[in-house]
């Protein structure tokens, strides 16, 4: 029995070694990118060049320009655009809200507090009437909260959703899976009973002044009525009025605005394989971001990594057996055209993607990379896990992919998503902190590493 055991063992370290590739170049894709790399740069010039790229805008018409030349500086064998009509949304002037104390309650507030407050509108709303709007405020948490009010308490005010991040969940994308559903449906919820205008606390665990916009939705059946988000210090101190007087109101100017779809493109740069040049992998981030910031975490440091990985390879000579598109997905954050558009054209004209990763959750730290694929493929990539931990990465254990290759995941597509550190991301995400300054060159660097060695693995030995 013990010489069966020992030589179940042997085969199992021989074939894990048969799978690991030669050490010299995933060393020399580690120097190449930390020693030489561009990624931290390109990403600057994207963030101060294009700067927020809103899908239909002229800074995401820019964005497209300055990827599509990058890549064809660097020489990649391909190098074209893939047209997709995008939403057209506009904030238009910066929104005003402020507090209003109903007739001598003016003493609610602290000494010298000022009754000014910070928000912005969430992406898809409806503008408020030219001068503005002012209501009645009720607070809620959740949407079971707003259904035991009824339409008799909700009619003609305006719905404080105020469902703070649960701070005891250890991934901040969990806490943030948790109250989301306020700002998605909120405006749908609260118009339904009434309601004139619906406010958000941010989507944030941090307490700051800085609003977080976001996709918002509404459904054609339900009036539709102006939705904001407000700063999380903003929120706590409208929480704590409202809980010494319910009379006062809230005033709210928005100014934005939905225009007719545009045309757009994703951006797409490739290397082709020199053995099996139809077998592809797909890595890459969304090109478009909300407006407030730059989109530096979201998503121009996925957009850069993607491009890193070829630009390394091109630099170093080496020729992967299979073809590595980079992929900058246009329209993730208000509609998902992009990455629709992608996977149905790669439907029809039967391309064989054998893998897609997406890097969309921020130019932090790596840990590791969530799958969804079959067992025995993600059997194979556990095969090269040691490969990663002298980098810090480790966790290959959550299922996921990414909201642009979801579209490939339904055609059978196997998907990996990038995992940094998350601690921090929702500090930034969709605010007007998400700037190149609040991205960190060796963190940026470490997720291009990773992401580069991943698909050389899997361009070398398959899948």
């Amino acid at each position: 029995m013990k010489k069966i055991i020992a030589l179940s063992l042997w085969v199992i370290v021989q074939h894990a070694s048969a799978q690991v590739p030669d050490s010299d170049a995933v060393k020399k894709i580690s120097d190449e990118i930390f020693l030489n790399g561009h990624c931290y740069r390109n990403l600057e010039f994207l963030c101060k060049k294009a700067g927020p790229r809103l899908s239909g805008s002229l800074q995401a018409q820019k964005a497209v320009e300055i990827c599509r030349n990058l890549m064809a500086n660097y020489g990649f064998d391909t190098v074209y655009l893939q047209e997709v009509m995008v939403p057209h949304w506009e904030r238009g002037k910066k929104e005003r809200g402020k507090i209003v104390p109903a007739k001598g309650e003016g003493k609610i507030l602290e000494k010298g507090r000022k009754l000014d407050v910070t928000i912005c509108a969430l992406g898809g709303s409806i503008g408020t009437p030219e001068k503005g709007m002012a209501a009645g405020v009720v607070e809620v948490k959740n949407f079971e909260e707003l259904k035991n009010l009824g339409r008799e308490k909700v009619a003609g005010k305006i719905v404080f959703f105020n469902r703070p991040f649960d701070l005891a969940k250890f991934t901040t994308f969990e806490m943030y899976g948790g109250a989301v559903d306020q700002r998605s449906r909120g405006a749908i919820e609260a118009a339904r009973f009434g309601a004139v205008g619906a406010i958000c606390r941010s989507m944030t665990p941090a307490i700051d002044d800085f609003p977080h916009t976001g996709a918002m939705h509404y459904e054609d059946s339900i009036q539709q009525i102006p939705f904001c988000a407000i700063s999380t210090k903003d929120a706590e101190l409208l929480s704590a009025l409202l809980k010494k007087s319910s009379k006062l109101k809230f005033f709210m100017k928005m100014n934005c605005r939905t225009l007719p779809d545009v045309k757009s493109w994703n951006v797409i740069g490739e290397i082709r394989g020199s053995q099996f040049p139809d077998e592809i992998i797909a890595v890459g981030g969304h090109l478009d971001s909300w407006d407030l910031g730059e989109g530096a975490h979201d998503d121009g440091a996925g957009c850069m990594q993607a491009i890193e990985i070829l630009r390394c390879f091109k630099a170093l000579g080496l020729k992967p057996k299979r073809t590595i598109r980079a992929v900058m997905w246009m329209n993730e954050e208000n509609g998902l055209r992009g990455g629709e558009e992608y996977a149905k054209r790669a439907r029809q004209k039967n391309e064989k993607h054998i893998l897609a990763i997406e890097s969309d959750a921020g130019g932090f730290t790596p840990r590791g990379f969530s799958m969804t694929m079959p067992e025995d493929k993600k059997a194979k990539i556990l095969l090269w896990k040691d490969i990663f931990y002298p980098y810090g990465v480790y966790d290959f254990s959550r299922k996921g992919g990414g909201a642009d290759i979801g579209p490939l995941e339904r055609q059978g597509v196997p998907v990996m998503g990038l995992l940094p550190d998350s601690q921090r991301y929702f500090d930034y995400h969709h605010a007007a902190t998400d700037i190149f300054e609040n991205v960190n060159k060796r963190e940026l660097e470490l997720g291009a590493v990773t992401m580069a060695i991943m698909v050389w693995m899997v361009a070398e030995h398959g899948f």
